[in-house]
C-alpha cells in the first residue's frame, strides 16, 4: 500500500471473514475495499480482493495519523485497532458481491449445462449398466427440480447483506458491468472520480 496504487489481497482459503478483517486494517492506513473476485482451477483457487487509496480527507487523515503512530506495521509490527463493526460490514459486501457475481438467468444456465454434462460423462462411462443410468437419470432431475430452491435460497441471501449495509447508510449504485453494488455514503467507483488502475498483487495467504 505505501505505492498508493490499488492492490490485489489473496486468501488461498476463501475466507470471506480473513479478507473482511484484512480490509478493515486497510482502511486504518488509507484504502478501501473495490470488488472480489472468485478465482478458479484447481491449483488456484481462493478468493482476491482489490483495495484501493481512499481519497476522502478523513481517510487521507486517518493514514496519516496511524502511519506516524504504527511505523512497524508494514514489517509485522502492531496494528492499528479497527473501527467496531468494520469487519462485519466488510464481510457484508464482500458476500453481496459473491453472490451477485451471476444473474438469475446465468446461474440456471451454468447449472443446467453443469448437471447435464456431469450427467451424460456418467451414462457414457458406465453406459452398460441400466440400473446406474437410471441412477443418474433420477438424480439429474433432482438437481434441477432443485434450482428454483437455489434461487431462493440465494435471494434470501442477498437480501440479508443488503439490510446490513442499508442499516449502515450504504447506498446502492449500478456498476460499469450492470451490477448492482453497494458503498459507503458519499463514495464512487472506482473509474467514476475514485481512484483506479492496476492493482499491485499479494501473494496468496
Amino acid at each position: 500500500m505505501a505505492s498508493g496504487q490499488p492492490v490485489d489481497v489473496t486468501s488461498s482459503m476463501a475466507s470471506m471473514r480473513q479478507l473482511a478483517r484484512l480490509g478493515a486494517v486497510a482502511q486504518e492506513f488509507g484504502y478501501d475495499y473495490a470488488h472480489v473476485r472468485q478465482r478458479g482451477g484447481p491449483q488456484n483457487r481462493g478468493l482476491t480482493m482489490t483495495i484501493v487509496p481512499d481519497p476522502t480527507p478523513q481517510a487521507r487523515e486517518r493514514a496519516a495519523r496511524n502511519s506516524a503512530r504504527y511505523p512497524g506495521a508494514a514489517d509485522g509490527g502492531e496494528l492499528p485497532p479497527v473501527a467496531a463493526g468494520a469487519v462485519e460490514l466488510l464481510r457484508a459486501r464482500i458476500a453481496f458481491d459473491l453472490a451477485t457475481r451471476l444473474t438469475e438467468k446465468q446461474m440456471v444456465v451454468f447449472a443446467v449445462i453443469g448437471f447435464t454434462a456431469i450427467a451424460g460423462a456418467a451414462a457414457y462411462r458406465f453406459s452398460a449398466s441400466t440400473t446406474v443410468l437410471i441412477t443418474v437419470a433420477v438424480i439429474w432431475a433432482v438437481l434441477m427440480a432443485s434450482l428454483p430452491v437455489g434461487i431462493v435460497v440465494n435471494r434470501r441471501y442477498k437480501a440479508k447483506q443488503i439490510a446490513v449495509l442499508e442499516a449502515a447508510g450504504f447506498t446502492s449504485v449500478t456498476d460499469a458491468n450492470g451490477r448492482l453494488r453497494y458503498l459507503p455514503p458519499g463514495r464512487l467507483l472506482p473509474g467514476h472520480g475514485a481512484p483506479s488502475g492496476r492493482p499491485a498483487h499479494v501473494p496468496p495467504a
